[in-house]
């Protein structure tokens, strides 16, 4: 079995392959919501987070890159637990640009090319 391939039939991806509406699980494997975009430099191949539609309310979350413990084509794990998932802060929409397709890419604005 390939090594990126895991005995469930996940395949882990880069996050640039991130599943749109994918679920994000908790590090016991609950689903707290789904992906709605990514946060990174796609140029630079910088991975900074996602955010995500929680399953309870409206509002995005942020989920930093640093809670990724990885992402296949099913779904996102976190090393979070359900009561950190719960605690996640809402993110903020300057920083983040659309992409299309369905899906938004964002990158914090502050950063200059050159």
């Amino acid at each position: 079995m390939p090594e990126d391939t895991m005995a469930d039939g996940e395949q882990q991806v880069a996050w640039l392959m991130t599943p749109y509406h994918a679920p994000v699980l908790d590090r016991e494997g609950t689903a707290f919501g789904t992906t709605a975009s990514l946060l990174g430099d796609e140029a630079s191949d910088i991975f900074h987070g996602l955010a995500v539609k929680p399953n309870s309310g409206h509002q995005l979350l942020e989920l930093e890159a640093s809670h990724v413990a990885k992402i296949t084509t099913r779904a996102v794990h976190t090393d979070l637990s359900p009561e950190a998932a719960a605690a996640l802060p809402p993110y903020r929409e300057e920083r983040w640009y659309h992409l299309g397709e369905g899906g938004l890419f964002r990158k914090r604005p502050e950063w200059r090319d050159g």
